[in-house]
């Protein structure tokens, strides 16, 4: 069995997958802020309905890498069984290529132009996305994040260079920037073949066996696929609903404005990438204090950024302007990072350690279920943009707050007054974002962040207290024994557990 993933270990991998990250965010930054500057809103909307719809395909390796996640994240590299593991992902291959070349052929003998060309890249994003994550995942369960920050920066550094040096060439039409993205798996494939050379080249088991590797896989991983997958149906229903039901402009304003959103996300994806396979290889008695720990960092952190929107709307105006409808959009979209992160970061990585998957799926459905009937109202009896996306943020809490229930009864800690204070700040923000004149809702938010932080004084007190005093202690003039180092370990770890 693998080793216990050291604090150490942990903040090593961390800083590796924050490293990544950066590399992705200013790729990002190019896709969210510039793109649309220099592509007409017509073409930037089949570029995101591009998007929205590949974001899924993810789907059609129906739970087979979640359970070789579950199954296997608890070896390293070298105790893998290779040969078994190979097997599984000739099968994904085929049967993505398969699905992929159904996917043209009825594209384009049943859609028109431009609906044809999205769903044939769509269908080329079967084959690559499922293969990326395959290798993605092997590295993170694995723990070898240093491969995967490699493949994530080299990934996104050719979408990124691919997509600048179109915009410098003044292509305008979307497909050519949908290949980018297709290019830049490709280079991941690359990288993942490299890296994972055991788990791609070699023999495999027999037929018979391999078939019955996969059953097991599927049926481990199948409910927790389906949780992941429907948790994004929460806002990728929404922005669908929008598509069909109101103008191609439109669909590009929200769409600019989802944009944005996500990419306050980036960095809680740093984390929590390297976070389930760590939880899996800590012992279970320091799991809850680790939650409450997480969480106290988390939710401060993210109500600050929150405040950067007012700053950032000043800038985005100048920049773009055509846009200016999609940052009130934003106003009200902005709070799901808060909820989002936690879901991501903390409920999901916890439900899966305890093995809860079938309780992710039930939230998840049940979210599924009021965002669909709202959604619907929404759009096609009230016929109302605003009340949609308020009903996305709703839905979103809605399935933050049920998933984390569900983690706290597992692991009997109680929080009810978080709940409360975030549900008022969430609102709070929205109303000032909605319906204040900038530069006073900016102000107003402020002023109830620092009433936030005052009640929260203790938590914020200890954060702070503990990062200052990790710094006096790592210091690289300061030469500590081991003796003294193996003590000061032990301190910390009782004061994680108090």
């Amino acid at each position: 069995m693998a080793k216990e993933i050291t604090t150490k270990k942990f903040a090593k991998n961390v800083v590796y997958s924050i490293i990544a990250q950066i590399i992705s965010l200013a790729v990002s930054f190019i896709l969210t802020l510039i793109l649309p500057k220099f592509i007409d809103k017509s073409q930037y909307a089949e570029w995101q309905a591009y998007v929205l719809y590949v974001g899924y395909v993810g789907v059609l390796h129906f739970g087979l890498l979640d359970g070789l996640v579950l199954r296997y994240s608890k070896f390293d590299y070298e105790e893998l069984d290779k040969a078994r593991l190979r097997s599984q992902f000739i099968i994904l291959l085929v049967f993505t290529s398969v699905i992929a070349a159904i996917t043209a052929v009825v594209s384009l003998t049943a859609l028109g132009v431009p609906d044809n060309i999205i769903f044939v890249l769509v269908g080329a994003g079967v084959v690559t996305k499922n293969l990326v994550t395959y290798s993605s995942y092997m590295f993170q369960i694995t723990n070898r994040i240093n491969k995967y920050v490699i493949l994530i920066i080299a990934q996104r550094l050719a979408y990124g260079v691919i997509v600048v040096v179109l915009l410098a060439l003044k292509v305008q039409d979307f497909y050519w920037y949908c290949v980018a993205d297709l290019c830049g798996d490709i280079v991941g494939i690359v990288i993942g073949a490299i890296f994972n050379r055991g788990l791609f080249f070699g023999k495999t088991i027999n037929l018979k066996e391999a078939f019955k590797e996969l059953k097991i896989n599927v049926f481990s991983g199948v409910i927790l696929m389906t949780a992941n997958w429907s948790a994004m149906l929460m806002t990728g229903g929404a922005k669908m609903i929008i598509q069909w039901h109101w103008s191609e402009e439109v669909f590009a304003d929200v769409s600019f404005a989802f944009s944005v959103s996500n990419v306050f996300l980036v960095f809680v994806t740093a984390i929590s990438v390297v976070l389930f396979p760590s939880l899996q290889r800590i012992a279970p008695e320091k799991l809850p204090s680790m939650y409450k720990s997480i969480r106290n960092i988390l939710s401060p952190v993210l109500f600050f950024m929150m405040i950067f929107f007012f700053v950032g709307c000043e800038i985005l105006e100048i920049w773009l302007p055509k846009y200016n409808e999609s940052l009130i959009y934003l106003g009200i979209l902005l709070p799901i990072i808060i909820f989002s992160s936690k879901v991501s970061l903390l409920t999901n990585n916890y439900l899966k350690v305890y093995r809860k998957e079938k309780l992710m799926l039930l939230v998840n459905v049940i979210s599924i279920a009021v965002g669909a009937c709202l959604f619907a109202l929404c759009a096609y009896v009230f016929d109302n943009m605003t009340a949609l996306l308020a009903c996305v943020v709703f839905v979103i809490m809605l399935n933050s707050v049920l998933s984390e229930i569900c983690v706290l009864k597992t692991i009997h800690v109680k929080i009810i007054k978080e709940f409360i204070i975030e549900a008022v700040m969430t609102v709070a923000f929205i109303l000032c974002a909605s319906l204040l004149s900038r530069w006073i809702g900016f102000g107003v938010y402020c002023g109830l962040f620092a009433v936030y932080c005052a009640v929260n004084y203790k938590s914020i007190a200890a954060l702070f207290k503990k990062v200052f005093r990790k710094k006096s202690v790592t210091a690289p003039d300061a030469e500590i024994s081991p003796t003294e180092e193996k003590e000061a370990v032990m301190t910390e770890e009782k004061e994680s557990e108090q």
